[in-house]
């Protein structure tokens, strides 16, 4: 991955927080397989910084970073309390269309890094709703109210709508052939899926600032993830 500029992820910035647009791909903390992380680039730019919470590596979307310890109590007593909205959207095969459907269903992380559906698990609940359909998929917003092991991966999978290209959860990968009517590919090419990654993308987050002013911050789709919603929309 080349060098990232950090000061084109930001969305958001006071003398508190920053809000940035995390891009796919990139680890929220050290990983000691990759060069760069998202708290390394803070601190980088302000040497005090704390990320409020995690994305996995390869979510992109909005990500909260505390410029000072004050701040950070100030959020984490919010994410304690359920108190910070949040809300995903996902891409999904097949056609789905839910007002607004509550998925309240423990889970349990196992060694592996991977999560499950167990009743001995921890309480997770996601609203799950309908933002468009296409031809074939469905675009998802999720509102998780807890936060667990890729909750949203797991509560839309139960319901039957694993996300697109999210193979560990029972996704199907997802290509233009599929979409487009007259698809020709090269010959003697392998044709690749349109997204390389989990269809998800934390396309927004609001809480109370330090001031008890309302921050609300809207992250907008990366190149992969709007290439993949265009398509659907043209070929819809």
């Amino acid at each position: 991955m080349k060098k990232i500029d950090f000061k084109t992820l930001v969305l958001f910035e006071n003398e508190d927080y920053l809000v940035v647009n995390k891009p796919p791909f990139l680890s929220t903390l050290d990983d000691r397989h990759e060069a760069q992380n998202m708290l390394e680039l803070a601190r980088a730019y302000t040497p005090d910084a704390q990320v409020c919470h995690r994305l996995d590596k390869e979510t992109s979307g909005c990500l909260v970073i505390a410029k000072h310890q004050e701040a950070y109590r100030n959020i984490a007593i919010q994410f304690e309390n359920r108190e910070v909205q949040k809300v995903y959207h996902a891409v999904t095969a097949g056609i789905h269309r839910y007002e607004e459907v509550l998925v309240d269903r423990n889970i349990v992380a196992t060694n592996k890094g991977i999560a499950r559906i167990n009743k001995e698990g921890k309480p997770a609940q996601t609203r799950v709703r309908t933002l468009k359909t296409y031809y074939a998929h469905t675009l998802f917003a999720c509102e998780p109210i807890s936060g667990r092991l890729h909750q949203i991966r797991v509560h839309l999978a139960y319901l039957g709508h694993p996300i697109c290209c999210d193979t560990t959860y029972g996704g199907a990968l997802i290509y233009l052939s599929q979409l487009k009517r007259r698809f020709n590919l090269k010959k003697g090419t392998e044709e690749l899926p349109i997204l390389q990654r989990v269809a998800l993308h934390a396309y927004g987050i609001c809480f109370q600032g330090t001031d008890g002013q309302t921050i609300k911050v809207e992250a907008p789709y990366p190149k992969d993830f709007d290439v993949l919603v265009r398509q659907l929309e043209k070929n819809s």
